[in-house]
């Protein structure tokens, strides 16, 4: 036989010479709850080892992961109820739990990254992406809240927003808002092919965000389609988009390659809540390994071709070396 591919895996030396993807800090965005108090960390029961943070604690946590090398945080809002209502206005309040976290972590640490989440359901009394009447999403009329939300994000101090909420047009709408405004510098990093996924339910637990009725098929794309998500990011590219999202990440890798392959712009992938769980509770019963399992995860996701992966592992994986 002339060719033996073996000869190239013989050593841990020659293969890590000729690994075809790698993992750095820099690839990571770690996810980041807030809630409001002090010194409160509590964990999430469905996501072992995550944690609500009031903004004391956010700000520790930040500098520890900092040391680690970890730069990027996508901060989410846990909001009282009574402070919810139907047009969502706690999200663009200037002294509202979220406005000041990001305040305060761009104070304390100017040199990091910091993705907010833009979409009404952490504020809205519906518990939906967008605005509700009679029981229908309206999507036009929750532009307008978005941008609101978008631009007070970018003047608190965000150097990127990500619009999750799945609504038609948010992303040229949120550019416009923040281009006249003078923020010509802030990014979007739009939540292209997000969909209804059944593996957000922890995430739901951690904000209490879960909509008060129905289900969000309207606005989130179907799970079985595929080329679809083509469409969303071409609108989105040509709405001004600076990176286009996947959502979730483990079970859609085909999706995140099909937009590397499409686009010159940077993929991002959520691996998501319902995703880092099961892991979790399979390694915590003896049925995988979690470091290789982890690390298998997130090497796929790189793999497929996402420049950036949004991941609870993010902090764990580097404090115990794992890189």
């Amino acid at each position: 036989m002339l060719q033996r591919p073996r000869r190239n895996r013989k050593s841990e030396v020659i293969r890590q010479m000729v690994q075809e993807t790698h993992i750095s800090p820099a690839n990571l965005i770690f996810p980041l709850f807030i809630v409001e108090g002090k010194n409160v960390k509590t964990e999430v029961a469905s996501m072992p080892g995550i944690y609500r943070h009031s903004i004391d604690n956010l700000l520790r946590e930040v500098e520890a992961c900092a040391r680690l090398g970890l730069m990027s945080f996508d901060l989410f809002p846990n909001i009282e109820e009574s402070l919810k209502d139907k047009y969502a206005t706690e999200s663009y309040r200037n002294e509202s739990l979220y406005l000041r976290a990001i305040r305060e972590v761009k104070k304390n640490f100017p040199e990091v990254c910091v993705i907010t989440d833009v979409a009404m359901d952490p504020y809205s009394s519906d518990g939906h992406d967008g605005l509700v009447e009679n029981g229908e999403i309206l999507n036009d009329e929750t532009l307008g809240i978005l941008a609101k939300m978008a631009l007070a994000h970018a003047q608190a101090g965000a150097d990127i927003v990500a619009p999750s909420d799945m609504m038609d047009g948010r992303v040229g709408y949120i550019r416009n808002a923040l281009d006249e405004n003078k923020f010509t510098n802030v990014s979007i990093m739009s939540y292209t092919a997000k969909y209804a996924s059944a593996f957000y339910g922890p995430f739901r637990d951690a904000l209490d965000s879960a909509p008060k009725f129905g289900d969000k098929k309207s606005y989130q794309m179907n799970p079985a389609n595929q080329r679809e998500a083509l469409i969303e990011a071409n609108l989105d590219e040509s709405e001004g988009a600076d990176f286009l999202m996947v959502k979730p990440a483990l079970v859609y890798l085909d999706v995140i390659k099909l937009l590397k392959d499409n686009t010159e712009l940077p993929v991002a992938a959520y691996n998501v809540s319902g995703e880092y769980a099961m892991l979790k509770a399979a390694a915590q019963r003896g049925w995988l390994n979690e470091q290789r399992s982890t690390m298998e995860v997130l090497m796929s996701i790189r793999r497929a071709g996402a420049t950036a992966i949004l991941t609870y592992h993010a902090k764990e994986v580097l404090e115990k070396g794992w890189l």
